[in-house]
């Protein structure tokens, strides 16, 4: 998915252009996330086990992989970290929810 913006940060006349800048890629970041989430509502459909959701081991190695990608570009690996653990945590949970609703209807 391409990120579609009007100014690189350098063109920017100010801050009303930066803002809108970051409007846009916020915008394009919460359609990405939204997209995410439907991906792991989905995968409910394919877990056979309250561990299978939860997948720890999966979340540590996701958790790895996004510290190496924030750094590559030059981000905090912690706050990404942070970001990610908070985020993943919450779909866990939804996807918790589905699946279980899935268990009740077999």
């Amino acid at each position: 998915m391409e990120v579609v913006n009007n100014l690189a940060p350098d063109e920017c006349g100010g801050m009303e252009d930066i803002r809108r800048e970051i409007d846009l890629l916020d915008r394009a970041v919460i359609k990405i996330l939204g997209m995410r989430f439907k991906y792991v509502l989905a995968a409910s459909r394919f877990k056979t086990s309250e561990t299978s959701v939860r997948a720890p081991e999966r979340f540590k190695a996701m958790l790895t992989k996004r510290r190496e990608w924030a750094e590559s570009e030059g981000l905090s690996p912690d706050a990404i970290e942070r970001l990610y653990t908070d985020l993943v945590n919450h779909f866990i949970e939804e996807e918790m929810k589905r699946w279980e609703s899935h268990q009740t209807r077999a």
